[in-house]
């Protein structure tokens, strides 16, 4: 049995929708566009981990600020490169006794 983590997808559709008021079609579509990859199953289930959880959170946030589909797939892509930018700034740092 995998191990339990923040990318280990553990979460059927049903339990996600549910957890974050939503329907699981809201969540179907988010993956055709591309805002998440959750794991699958051998047999092609979906399995969504704590990571797809706080994407899926991210996303409700966004569409309730206004943005549309497109909108929030820039904000999470934009989002994403500021975090590898913050780490790689703090690893230069530690590298150079910053």
């Amino acid at each position: 049995m995998p191990a339990h983590g923040a990318e280990t997808g553990v979460y059927a559709i049903s339990v996600v929708a549910q957890l974050l008021g939503t329907g699981q079609q809201n969540i179907r579509l988010y993956e055709r566009r591309g805002l998440l990859t959750p794991d699958r199953t051998s047999g092609g289930t979906r399995q969504y981990s704590d990571s797809d959880l706080a994407v899926l959170k991210r996303i409700g946030e966004l569409l309730d600020e206004g943005l549309n589909l497109a909108g929030v797939a820039k904000v999470l892509e934009l989002e994403a490169a500021n975090a590898k930018l913050r780490i790689d700034l703090k690893r230069a740092r530690a590298r150079s006794g910053a």
